[in-house]
């Protein structure tokens, strides 16, 4: 598993997008505006202004919320709209497999570098055992920075000690995947599993005999 002369050790794993799905993204901002009959013009504009804290690990989700919904009275409670959002992550199984049993094939460590917020981050990892094949969680609420600060980067590098083109990062957006070639880490732009699959081959990762499925996991 060489990579011009250099051993892949190391994968570096967005995970909404990739993994499971955008748990809190536009889509679900609309149609959380349509249950709960909130202006969605406005809430998507405190939103821009308000999440990179909370991504960034800098605000609880009720500090977002209440800056976000919370901030007259609303005839439904702060619990009803976290349990909407919770229920927007779901997972893409084959991409969980196949991910897992790269994994554990070729023993590599396993870093998350995602932009998340602390208490969706936690629900996520919980619900869909991402421990069980992510070894440690470079997470924006964890470190305090969101990608593409190149500061993320460092720290899964420094994280999983190795080179940058000794680890490959796996990411559905393009700016993000720009920002990891720009440090001389290897990068899978990830559209779908078979694209995924085939880019990893060209590491040397062979995955004939893991999970395939040509269905679409693009966001």
């Amino acid at each position: 598993m060489l990579n011009g002369g250099k051993t892949i050790k190391a994968l570096f794993l967005d995970i909404g997008g990739v993994m499971l799905t955008n748990g809190w993204d536009t889509a679900a901002r609309v149609e959380a505006a349509n249950i709960f009959s909130l202006d969605f013009a406005e809430m998507n504009g405190r939103h821009r202004i308000i999440f990179d804290a909370y991504e960034s690990g800098k605000t609880t989700l009720d500090e977002y919320l209440d800056l976000l919904v919370f901030y007259e009275p609303r005839a439904f409670s702060k619990e009803e709209f976290k349990t909407f959002m919770a229920e927007k992550s779901q997972p893409y199984p084959d991409m969980l497999k196949l991910i897992s049993d790269i994994k554990h094939k070729y023993n590599l460590r396993t870093i998350a570098v995602n932009n998340e917020g602390r208490e969706l981050n936690e629900y996520r990892v919980k619900q869909f055992n991402l421990r069980s094949f992510i070894d440690v969680f470079a997470s924006s609420c964890y470190i305090h920075v969101r990608k593409p600060d190149k500061d993320i980067y460092n720290m899964a590098i420094d994280l999983a000690q190795v080179d940058p083109d000794e680890a490959i990062y796996v990411d559905d957006r393009l700016v993000f995947i720009q920002a990891a070639q720009k440090m001389g880490i290897n990068t899978i732009h990830h559209t779908d599993i078979s694209n995924t699959i085939e880019a990893f081959a060209t590491f040397g990762i062979e995955t004939e005999n893991l999970t395939e499925n040509t269905n679409s996991l693009s966001n």
